[in-house]
């Protein structure tokens, strides 16, 4: 009797651990090791990968992406067009890896482009033009979701050798802080749903802790690791990418309720798929470079 409470009390306990879904030792092993290789293969790319692996390695990222999101599309029912969309989100990489001005001017060619074709790709890809305002739609957002929100990555990594780094280092940290706490956060304190429409198990309680601990990240890593950074301006940038974060995490929950699918893919094993990693970087990541543009950040 003894052994066998001790066996339920720890059912009991990983279950409340895990949402209500209880996991086995071995995939939670899974899950750990997945995010132990993620972390490490990140933290080089950005910090001491060369351009050109960085490049590829940001190119593969937008691609995939755009393949779990065209699998979502075909779940929820409408008929986008794959090739354009791989086309023009390489396009957009590339564009931003030219630097300069230049890639500004490319950048924009990219996305005219990218409209025509779709628009034009459409008229004849579809027999119902009922379908068309679906297929068009799709796939633009795809385009402008992943393709360009990702691209900014390349800016902000070589727009300063030194900042690009910290501050990459910095988005994805904030991110980090933010989703782990506000999980553990809503799970141990939370009672009040967040947006049960969407996302049933997340609460106001776990969003307010993963935005404080996303502040309190962002200061010790200003402190130990960019104490030149001013670091009012700092946290205020670290709120902004926290709700950012929050806020794309909900965005790719309704796509997938959306399409009926509980995860993008199945890339990483125990975690799902890359746009179920990813969500909140794609609405942080934009932010980033806009607070750069705006306040030029880079300067120390």
């Amino acid at each position: 009797m003894v052994a066998w409470g001790w066996s339920k009390h720890q059912d009991i306990a990983r279950r409340i651990h895990c949402g209500g879904r209880l996991r086995s030792p071995s995939g939670m092993k899974t899950r750990l090791l997945t995010g132990l290789v993620v972390i490490a293969v990140t933290v080089y790319l950005i910090g001491w990968a060369p351009p050109w692996l960085y490049f590829l390695a940001l190119l593969a990222t937008i691609e995939w992406s755009l393949g779990e999101y065209f699998a979502l599309c075909r779940h929820a029912g409408f008929k986008a067009i794959p090739v354009v969309g791989y086309l023009s989100g390489g396009g957009i990489c590339l564009a931003h890896a030219l630097g300069g001005q230049q890639s500004f001017a490319w950048l924009l060619v990219v996305l005219v482009l990218a409209i025509l074709t779709v628009l034009s790709w459409g008229l004849f890809s579809t027999t119902d033009l009922k379908e068309y305002f679906g297929t068009v739609g799709s796939t633009l957002l795809g385009i402008f979701y992943l393709g360009l929100n990702l691209s900014w990555l390349m800016p902000l990594r070589f727009s300063d050798p030194v900042a690009g780094r910290r501050l990459i280092f910095l988005v994805f940290l904030v991110i980090a802080s933010s989703d782990t706490f506000a999980y553990l956060g809503g799970r141990t304190l939370g009672r009040t749903p967040l947006f049960p429409r969407v996302s049933p198990k997340k609460t106001v309680e776990g969003s307010v802790i993963g935005l404080l601990a996303a502040l309190l990240a962002a200061g010790i890593f200003c402190h130990w690791v960019w104490p030149a950074a001013p670091l009012g301006r700092m946290l205020a940038l670290a709120g902004c990418l926290a709700v950012a974060g929050q806020v794309g995490d909900l965005a790719e929950s309704a796509l997938k309720r959306g399409a009926n699918v509980k995860d993008s893919g199945n890339l990483l094993p125990g975690h799902g798929g890359l746009l179920d990693r990813i969500d909140g970087l794609l609405f942080a990541i934009p932010v980033a470079w806009l607070a750069v543009w705006i306040t030029q950040l880079w300067q120390k």
